[in-house]
């Protein structure tokens, strides 16, 4: 996309704020003015309105605070949360150089582990594991690792060399940096691991213990007590405070509840308190939530976008409490379910008032809705991708026993920038590992037909899909200069993007 810089001003807004027209881009979303009505102006100024990085702002939002796999993090958005479980290996001051001129170099470019220097051993393979930037020109670095939440373009290991592989760690939801989700970029990464199945190392059952937690009964209420208690509860319960996301799930289920009575404890649509004692976001994994929780028949489990693959707690949960999930999300969840009856899919009604009554019917027939959790009374789990995916991964979900998912990222690259020294060191050609649009993709956000955009001002909901598409002119434009392979500035960035 090479061209010139267009002359007119952009003027960029961000959740119903203005940003001045010149603004650097790092100054997005730390410095807000008193918001207006956001208008797209067209005519001979020729102004844009930009969707600058919404989700890189969404990532600084603190939403729930617990722990997993031995790190701090958020509920949708971590950022530089995960404090490394050190392996061992050598980590004196004054073993860093001789580690770092003996062994291959893994940059994490994103400072995801806080490490200044680390000899990390992968099996038979070692590797040098730093977030210190002044490596990047150091004759042994070979690998830099990202991770996608921070993913920039105010700052790239460029020009690259032939030898520097690009590995990106992205467990996230799309709305964290949409550009990614886009060929030209992800396609600029040798080694991956993402949500997607595909992925070099996928994360798909990211947030799944294991087979144990799926089978347990802990918190199982007995069918009966749950009859009881729907004197005073609704059948279903809903619990988000991440609101209006790309997934659009506020307005489903805004819509069913016209149509069914439903339990709602979080920001988003609340109408029942949680306890005092389990009103901060940091209890959502307390074992007091969870025993709220599993008095239901029902959870809304909703994501908060819709990509193949990317399946969260919300999923997981609900199985783990011996609730039936009302599930919206994945549309390859059908290949990650216990059994085949163990959740109802969404998708599979035309509207909610057809989900409504089908779970008013389960909801009247005992024997109906105990087939759903049979599987779990049984402790038979019949999905074999389910547990061949748990048997096979390299990493373990709060298991200290286990590498933890970064553990394994690591040494993912190590192993393989390995296997090239190996190759090059006999004379023969390295091996060029490269991702491709399978490993990260999601289709652009949606809204229900039934519920059209509203004219609110400033709403999250009406940012999404022109995010989407922006992002798209955004991954052009990076892919360009990326393969140009020299530094740029923010400027030439945007103004590539905005090219007519």
């Amino acid at each position: 996309m090479p061209g010139q810089a267009p002359s007119e001003p952009h003027i960029s807004v961000l959740h119903g704020a203005w940003v001045p027209a010149g603004m650097a881009v790092g100054e997005i979303g730390t410095q807000m003015v008193p918001p207006r009505e956001v208008v797209l102006v067209c005519g001979p100024a020729r102004e844009h309105l930009v969707v600058v990085e919404l989700g890189k702002f969404e990532g600084k939002k603190f939403k729930n605070s617990h722990l997993k796999d031995g790190r701090a993090e958020m509920e949708a958005e971590p950022l530089h949360l995960h404090p490394f479980f050190n392996r061992g290996g050598l980590t004196l001051n004054r073993k860093k150089t001789l580690a770092a001129d003996s062994f291959p170099i893994m940059l994490w470019w994103s400072p995801l582990t806080g490490e200044t220097g680390r000899l990390g051993q992968c099996g038979a393979d070692a590797c040098f594991f730093t977030i210190n930037r002044t490596y990047l020109h150091h004759h042994r670095t070979r690998a830099f690792l990202f991770y996608g939440t921070d993913f920039s373009i105010d700052s790239l290991p460029l020009p690259r060399k032939a030898h520097h592989d690009w590995a990106l760690f992205h467990e996230e939801s799309p709305k964290n940096n949409y550009k990614l989700f886009h060929q030209p970029v992800i396609t600029l990464f040798n080694y991956t691991a993402t949500f997607s199945r595909h992925s070099h190392l996928p994360l798909t059952t990211q947030y799944l213990e294991g087979t144990e937690v799926l089978t347990s009964l802990r918190y199982l209420v007995p069918l009966r007590s749950k009859n009881n208690l729907r004197k005073i509860l609704a059948p279903l319960v809903y619990v988000q405070s991440d609101c209006d996301p790309p997934s659009d799930r506020d307005s489903y289920v805004r819509e069913l509840m016209t149509y069914i009575e439903v339990d709602s404890y979080g920001e988003c649509l609340r109408n029942k308190p949680l306890p005092p004692q389990l009103s901060n976001p940091a209890s959502m994994d307390a074992d007091g939530f969870y025993r709220i929780l599993a008095q239901y028949k029902f959870i809304l489990a909703f994501e908060n976008a819709v990509c193949d693959d990317y399946i969260t707690e919300k999923f997981w949960r609900p199985l783990k409490l011996g609730v039936v999930p009302v599930y919206y999300g994945s549309p390859s969840i059908a290949d990650w379910l216990p059994s085949n009856r163990s959740a109802i899919l969404v998708s599979e009604f035309s509207h909610p008032r057809e989900l409504a009554s089908y779970i008013r019917a389960l909801d009247q027939d005992d024997r109906r809705y105990q087939a759903y959790i049979e599987w779990k009374l049984k402790g038979e789990i019949s999905n074999q991708r389910l547990l061949t995916a748990l048997r096979e991964r390299k990493w373990g979900v709060q298991d200290v026993k286990q590498d933890n998912y970064i553990d394994a990222f690591e040494c993912m690259v190590c192993t393989k920038v390995w296997d090239n020294i190996r190759l090059q060191e006999k004379g023969l050609p390295p091996k060029r590992w490269q991702a491709d649009v399978t490993h990260l993709s999601c289709p652009e956000p949606t809204v229900f037909a039934f519920s059209p955009l509203a004219p609110r001002r400033h709403s999250l909901r009406e940012m999404w899909i022109p995010s989407f598409q922006q992002s798209k002119r955004e991954a052009r434009a990076l892919r360009w200069l990326v393969d140009r392979n020299q530094n740029f500035s923010t400027q030439e960035f945007w103004a590539l993007v905005f090219k007519d």
